[in-house]
């Protein structure tokens, strides 16, 4: 016979069967967390005076400052591009763009996209502001492409006379040919083919941003026109000059600076399946992927300083290139203090050995450890420069270097083992996690096979052959127990009924 049974979360009271005998079991709550580590907390020391106002920002956007104070970061390293490189020591060859590649991990309520909005919205603003400027120069092109043109008609016709009359060719002048059409400034892009952004980088030797909210999309779109576009995309990781040859083109495509910076965000499951389950290219390793976990509510108590964001973009979009000695923009090279060199030596050793080990995945992630401290101690530098104010700073002082090898060292590292360790979970773990939270939402006595298949058909819960194992699971941690059931006398197959643990209302 039913009874009351009041011993439920919050106080709340439903109908339930007796359970005879009691469970003997403790439950598990860590399935709960499907068996992830724990989050690093994320060290403020390299983003300086702007963090206050990136904490702020998180807590009106309803996000984890690991989302805000990341992605303010990898923007700024984005309008840094290619007018800047760390060079660890003097006279060094080993030059390391201003290039992050950022994935916010998380499930959808974890307002991802919200968290980079702001920075986004600069990005585009900023753009449009440049949008009159193109126009001219767009009218300025074409009034020169038709006095080429007349200049070419009266070229050739002196070549025909000088031909009648023996005499040598004339030089085609230089107001003859016909000018590049300009290209129109570009800041960042959403969904770009690798032909069409190698075009844009052609014409913005800065670089640019590739903002995507499903980073999915991106890694499943990768060789959908281009056999070549995956391998293309980690070329860009590296900010080095690359030439594209396409058949039947007039020309190939010269790109001075293939350096593109990388945010999105990615489901956990998504990102197992379409990355971490696939042979590994390195393409992994090259990004910073961050797992925090999801803030409780609370109100925002103040407003961040959005005009400051602005004016400290503003001012990383003002940067200039250094002129090389064959004329063309090259790099301002910015190196380390002594001093942190020395620190930076001492991380080098240090990432060795952490490389000897591990395996798989996290040892190609610290294999590149090196180049992601000089990245991010460049990125920190300017960025702090650019909210800061005061004059640029010619190079990387220790107390920058100490605190990007801290965000490595207690920060990069830590969330690596978070992303590649429990990404990757077999799908019954993440199941049972599902199913455990489906229990603790609505607060379940018990549950039936035939009713998660029909009626709540929870995600990756679909079907029989997920949901016998992610139940049989949740017995194993000590979370359910079956009880059969018949209906009146029949001699039919029994219902599979399982009923909770009362105590997991008590942990």
């Amino acid at each position: 016979m039913p009874r009351n049974y009041s011993a439920l979360a919050d106080g709340v009271a439903a109908e339930v069967y007796d359970i005879t005998p009691p469970f003997v079991a403790i439950p598990d709550m860590s399935v709960l967390e499907e068996g992830r580590r724990h989050p690093p907390e994320l060290p403020p020391a390299m983003f300086g005076n702007a963090w206050p106002e990136l904490v702020k920002l998180a807590a009106d956007k309803g996000a984890t400052v690991d989302y805000v104070a990341l992605s303010w970061l990898t923007v700024s390293a984005a309008l840094i591009g290619s007018k800047r490189r760390c060079v660890p020591y003097p006279g060094s060859t080993w030059k390391e763009p201003s290039i992050l590649w950022l994935g916010l991990v998380g499930d959808p309520s974890h307002n991802k996209s919200p968290a980079l909005d702001p920075f986004v919205d600069v990005l585009r603003l900023l753009e449009d502001e440049k949008t009159n400027d193109h126009l001219d120069a767009i009218n300025v092109w074409r009034a020169d492409t038709e006095r080429a043109k007349v200049e070419k008609v009266n070229w050739q016709d002196l070549v025909k006379a000088a031909t009648k009359d023996g005499l040598p060719t004339p030089a085609l002048p230089d107001h003859a040919i016909e000018p590049d059409e300009p290209r129109r400034r570009r800041h960042f892009v959403q969904d770009a083919t690798p032909e069409s952004l190698g075009e844009i980088l052609e014409g913005n030797p800065q670089g640019v941003l590739m903002v995507r909210d499903e980073l999915a999309g991106w890694f499943s779109g990768f060789d959908r026109y281009n056999p070549g576009g995956r391998s293309q995309w980690l070329e860009s990781f590296g900010g080095r000059q690359f030439t594209v040859d396409r058949k039947g083109a007039a020309k190939p495509v010269r790109i001075p600076y293939n350096g593109v910076n990388v945010i999105g965000g990615i489901q956990p499951g998504k990102l197992s399946d379409c990355l971490l389950k696939v042979t590994d290219d390195g393409l992994a390793a090259r990004f910073l992927f961050i797992w925090p976990n999801r803030p409780p509510f609370s109100r925002p108590t103040a407003t961040a300083d959005l005009r400051g964001i602005e004016s400290a973009l503003r001012r990383l979009d003002t940067l200039d290139w250094t002129m090389r000695d064959d004329g063309k923009p090259g790099a301002v090279l910015v190196p380390l203090d002594p001093d942190a060199a020395d620190v930076f030596d001492s991380c080098c050793r240090l990432y060795g050995d952490q490389e000897q080990e591990v395996g798989g995945l996290l040892k190609s992630f610290i294999g590149k450890l090196r180049g992601l401290t000089l990245r991010l101690a460049l990125a920190s530098e300017l960025a702090r420069w650019s909210w800061e104010g005061g004059s640029e700073p010619k190079s990387i002082s220790r107390s920058t270097l100490e605190a990007a090898a801290d965000f490595v060292a207690d920060y990069a590292i830590p969330m690596a083992e978070r992303v590649y360790g429990d990404a990757a979970l077999p799908p019954v773990e993440r199941n049972a996690a599902t199913l455990a939270r489906h229990i603790k939402r609505h607060k379940l006595v018990s549950i039936n096979t035939r009713n998660l298949q029909r009626k709540d058909r929870l995600p990756g819960l679909a079907e029989s052959a997920d949901i016998d194992p992610a139940i049989e699971a949740l017995v194993d941690a000590g979370w359910l127990r079956a009880e059969p059931r018949r209906t009146g006398a029949t001699t039919g197959r029994p219902s599979r009924d399982y009923s909770v643990n009362p105590a997991v209302w008590r942990a």
